[in-house]
Formats: structure tokens, sequence, C-alpha cells
């Protein structure tokens, strides 16, 4: 099984740009397709942004579009977030997870991963 391990988060101002990253061992990352998803304070888990095995789908939130961007390295076994135009609604404890997937699916359902990392938090302030 993968194991995850998320990293990057931090405290920033609103409109700075943040990069988190997530490290995957014990399982070809390939073999997942993966996602970010957040929750924040008093709120159910969100999922931001999906990736594909091979990275050739990705989707987004609606509240996340034209502002964040997936990324996988396989070859490096990581999945990075750009997180840009921040605002204080970001605020969440961000989460990388995987389920094990054929080429090109993806999912938005929160159930369908299996595998979660420890999370990591990310504050915007006004």
């Amino acid at each position: 099984q993968v194991q995850l391990v998320e990293s990057g988060g931090g405290s920033v101002q609103a409109g700075d740009s943040l990069r988190l990253s997530c490290a995957a061992s014990g399982s070809p990352f390939s073999d997942y397709a993966a996602a970010w998803i957040r929750r924040a304070p008093g709120k159910e888990r969100e999922v931001v942004a999906i990736i594909s095995r091979v990275g050739t789908v990705r989707q987004y939130a609606d509240s996340v579009k034209g502002r964040f961007i997936i990324s996988r390295d396989n070859a490096q076994n990581t999945m990075s977030l750009q997180m840009n135009r921040l605002k204080p609604e970001d605020t969440a404890v961000y989460y990388c997870a995987a389920f094990y997937a054929i080429t090109g699916e993806v999912s938005g359902d929160v159930s369908r991963y299996r595998h979660w990392g420890q999370g990591t938090q990310v504050t915007v302030s006004s």
C-alpha cells in the first residue's frame, strides 16, 4: 500500500502563493489516482483538485479553479498543489489522498480515497 506525507503548509497573507507537496512511498505512485482534499473548520471535507494516474486528467473544484494547479511526477513519486491568489476561505487542513485506479480514472467522491496523508495546515489571513 502507498503511504503519503504532505509538506509545505504555513501561514500566509491573502493574495500570496503557497506550494504543497506530497511524497509517496511503499507502492508505485503511478498505480494511483490522487487528489488534494481539504477540511476547513466546521465544514465537510472538500475535494479541491484531482489528478489521474499519469496526469492526463485534472479536475478542480469551482472554488479553486484558475488559482490552484495540481501536478505529479511519478518518477519522483510526488504530487504538488500550487496555490495562487490565496483567500482567507482557503484556510484548512490539506490532505494528500489516493486510490488504486485504472488509467484515466478519477473521482470527486471523498469515500473513494483509501490512502491519506496526515495533513498540513494552510492559514490565510486577510
